[in-house]
């Protein structure tokens, strides 16, 4: 069996280490910060979170794009040249054209490389739900899984890796387009919280509000008892968006309720939290539905 790789894109939001540990190819998104342009690495090397949130919480504009084709082809195409495979899990459709541009890469690599096996899967993922999905498949791959074993693991746990959010400043989701000008106003006015989480089709949709942030955090935790799939055995990760205390207070909710050895915690990297803003708290987990 040929040997391949596991790449995906920044959206996963893990952490460098964790990316090691899983063996991944992780390619950067790129960010436009008040006009200047950054690459979001893992490691924040051009832009640090922490900085982010803090210059977003001052009234900067953030905005950000696809990963284009030359980009995929200059990942893909060494791997190639050193006669490995790819596997490319990228991020949800449903949010983002980067997927279909990386299948775009993966035809046009195909004419050259024939003798090479080039998958794209959309994960209809984000954020680390992404990650978790692609942490999953890496530890997959470490079993000894082949590609095409790993491609079908993808595609078939993809819609059961369950993704609930909430958020603390409406102007985000308002600049998003996600909610109106007037329902932020009120909503902030009242200290509503939205629920959010991510559809079928990879979408990210409202799906209720609450009062309060306390009765935010516990309403996605709710989501988890409700649905999660034997949780004692599972791998939980949880996001943020520059708010790791209350990340650790619903982490410590899923281990008390479930005993649960692995929850892993990182932060909300900049092209998702150009969108989601700070204060974004995000839980992610294996459940019979999204």
């Amino acid at each position: 069996m040929r040997d391949y790789c596991l790449v995906t894109d920044s959206c996963c939001d893990l952490s460098p280490e964790l990316a090691e540990k899983a063996g991944l190819t992780v390619i950067p998104m790129s960010l436009n910060l008040e006009g200047k342009e950054y690459l979001n690495y893992l490691d924040g090397r051009e832009i640090a979170t922490k900085d982010f949130y803090d210059r977003l919480r001052s009234g900067a504009h953030a905005s950000t794009s696809a990963i284009n084709i030359d980009v995929f082809i200059n990942t893909f195409e060494p791997i190639l040249k050193d006669g490995k495979d790819v596997l490319y899990l990228g991020f949800s459709s449903g949010l983002s054209s980067t997927y279909h541009v990386s299948t775009m890469a993966a035809e046009e690599l195909a004419e050259k490389y024939p003798e090479n096996k080039i998958y794209c899967v959309d994960t209809l993922c984000a954020s680390m739900g992404e990650g978790l999905l692609v942490y999953l498949c890496a530890m997959e791959k470490q079993k000894g899984a082949s590609i095409e074993q790993v491609k079908e693991f993808a595609e078939n746990n993809r819609g059961n890796l369950c993704h609930w959010f909430t958020v603390d400043d409406l102007n985000h989701l308002k600049r998003g387009g996600r909610i109106s000008a007037a329902t932020a106003l009120v909503g902030s006015i009242l200290n509503i919280k939205p629920i959010l989480h991510v559809d079928d089709e990879g979408h990210l949709i409202n799906v209720g509000k609450v009062r309060g942030r306390k009765a935010s955090v516990a309403e996605i935790f709710n989501h988890m008892k409700n649905t999660a799939i034997n949780p004692k055995e599972q791998t939980v990760f949880i996001s943020h968006g520059d708010c790791e205390d209350d990340a650790k207070s619903l982490a410590d909710m899923v281990k008390k309720e479930y005993k649960i050895k692995e929850v892993y915690i990182n932060s909300i990297g900049p092209v998702i939290g150009a969108h989601s803003g700070p204060g974004t708290l995000a839980l992610f987990f294996l459940g019979t539905q999204r």
